[in-house]
C-alpha cells in the first residue's frame, strides 16, 4: 500500500468511526426524551467494547485462514504477526477499516430495541452477538464460501445491514412490544437532533463506501459519486411519496430516505455506474417508505425503523446489485472469482441476481436464527428487558443515574 492509498484508508476509516456517534444522534433524535441518554450509550459501548474483541480475536476469526472458508483461525489473535516489519503497516490498516465497521453494526440493532432493553443484556449481547453471528457473516461474504460462488457486496449491504435488519428483528420478538405501543403516540423528541445525525452519517458514508476500494483510485471516486447520488435520489423519493400519500413533506421522512439510499447502495457503491445510482436510490426510497409501516400491520415493535431501512434498504441494494452491476469496475481480484461478471442490465443474465439472493438468504436464516438464540438465552438468565415502573419513568435515569433534560419526558 503507497502512501497515497494508506491515507485514503486511515482518513476512510475515521469517518467510519464517525458513522458511530452520527448514529446514536440519528437514533437519540428519534428516541424519547426520558431515553434518550441510554440510546447514546448503547452506541457508546459499541464504541468501547466492539474494537477490544475485534483486536483479541474477531478480526482472527473473520479474515484469516484460508479463502472460500466458513470462519478463520487464530493466527492473528491479540494482532500476532502484524506489525510494521512484515507490510509496512498495510494489514494494520485494513484491521483498522474494518474495525469500524465491526463496530458500527451492532450499534444498528440499538435503534429497534429502544426504550426498552436492560443495558446489562445489551452489554452483553454486543460482544456475543459480534463473535457468533457477525464474524462469521462477514468471513463469509468477504472472502469465504459465499464469495467463493460468485456472490459479491462492495461495503457490507449483506454481511452489515441485512445482518443487522434481520437481527434487529429477531430481537424484538423475543423481547415483545414497548407498553402502549401502537396505540400511543411516540415521535420524535429532537428533531434537529435527527438531522444532524443524519448529516453526519452521510458524511461519514463516503468513508464507508469509497474507502471500501482500498486505494484512493477509480473505483473510489465511483463510490463517493454513487454514495452521492443514491442517498439524494432516495431522500427526495421518500418525501414525494410522503407528499402524495400524507400530504406533507417532512423532516424525518427525508431522513430516513436518505439513509435508505445510503444503505442500499453500499453493496453496489463499486460497482455501477452512470445513472444507476439514481435509480437504485430512488427504487430503495419508496420501498423504505413502505416498508416501515409494515411494523404496525404485522405487529413487531422495531421502535425506530431499522428494520424497514436497514433490512429492507440493504436487502433492496444486494438484489438490484444483481441487475445493475458493470464487469468494468470490478478489480481483477473480485473478477477472478466470477463465471460471470455482470449484472442482468448488463447482458450478464441472472447468475449474480440468483448468488445475491442466495448469499442474502443464508445471513437472513442463519443471523435471525442465532440472533434469537442469544437473546432467549439472556432472558432466561439476566432479563432482556427492563421493568415496568423503569419502562414508565425512563431508562436514563434508572440505568444510568443522569438525565438529558431537566424537567421533561
Amino acid at each position: 500500500m503507497d502512501t497515497g492509498d494508506a491515507a485514503w484508508v486511515l482518513v476512510s476509516a475515521a469517518l467510519v468511526l464517525f458513522m458511530t456517534p452520527g448514529l446514536a444522534l440519528f437514533y437519540g433524535g428519534m428516541d424519547r426524551a426520558k431515553n434518550v441518554l441510554n440510546m447514546l450509550m448503547m452506541n457508546f459501548w459499541c464504541l468501547l467494547i466492539v474494537p477490544v474483541v475485534w483486536v483479541l480475536v474477531g478480526y482472527s476469526l473473520a479474515q484469516g485462514g484460508e479463502l472460500g472458508g466458513v470462519i478463520g483461525n487464530f493466527d492473528w489473535v491479540g494482532l500476532k504477526g502484524i506489525n510494521l516489519g512484515t507490510d509496512g503497516g498495510t494489514q494494520l490498516a485494513i484491521l483498522t477499516f474494518l474495525g469500524m465497521f465491526a463496530v458500527i453494526t451492532p450499534a444498528l440493532i440499538s435503534g429497534a430495541v429502544a426504550d426498552r432493553m436492560k443495558f446489562s443484556a445489551w452489554a452483553i449481547f454486543v460482544p456475543v452477538w459480534l463473535l457468533l453471528v457477525f464474524v462469521p457473516v462477514f468471513k463469509w461474504v468477504y472472502g469465504g464460501w459465499l464469495a467463493e460462488r460468485g456472490s459479491i457486496d462492495f461495503a457490507g449491504g449483506t454481511a452489515i445491514h441485512v445482518n443487522a435488519g434481520i437481527a434487529a428483528l429477531a430481537v424484538v420478538l423475543v423481547m415483545g412490544k414497548r407498553k402502549g405501543w401502537p396505540k400511543e403516540g411516540q415521535p420524535p423528541h429532537n428533531m434537529p437532533m435527527v438531522m444532524l445525525g443524519t448529516g453526519i452519517l452521510w458524511f461519514g458514508w463516503f468513508g464507508f463506501n469509497a474507502g471500501s476500494a482500498g486505494a484512493a483510485n477509480g473505483q473510489a471516486i465511483q463510490a463517493f459519486v454513487n454514495t452521492f447520488l443514491a442517498a439524494a435520489a432516495a431522500g427526495l423519493a421518500w418525501a414525494i411519496v410522503e407528499r402524495i400519500r400524507d400530504g406533507h413533506f417532512t423532516n424525518l421522512g427525508a431522513a430516513s430516505g436518505i439513509v435508505a439510499g445510503l444503505v442500499a447502495i453500499t453493496p453496489c457503491a463499486g460497482f455501477v455506474s452512470g445513472m444507476s445510482p439514481l435509480i437504485i436510490g430512488a427504487i430503495a426510497g419508496i420501498i423504505c417508505c413502505f416498508a416501515v409501516g409494515l411494523k404496525t400491520k404485522f405487529g413487531y415493535d422495531d421502535a425506530l425503523d431499522v428494520v424497514g431501512v436497514h433490512f429492507v434498504g440493504g436487502l433492496v441494494g444486494s438484489l438490484l446489485l444483481g441487475l445493475f452491476a458493470s464487469p468494468d469496475y470490478y478489480p481483477e481480484k473480485v473478477a477472478a472469482l466470477h463465471g460471470f461478471k455482470a449484472g442482468l442490465f448488463e447482458g450478464g443474465g441472472l447468475s449474480l441476481f440468483l448468488e445475491q439472493a442466495l448469499a442474502n438468504g443464508v445471513t437472513i436464516v442463519y443471523s435471525f436464527g442465532v440472533t434469537a438464540l442469544i437473546a432467549l438465552a439472556l432472558k432466561a438468565t439476566i432479563g432482556l428487558r427492563v421493568d415496568e415502573e423503569t419502562e414508565v419513568n425512563g431508562l436514563d435515569l434508572a440505568q444510568h443515574a443522569e438525565t438529558a433534560y431537566h424537567g421533561t419526558n
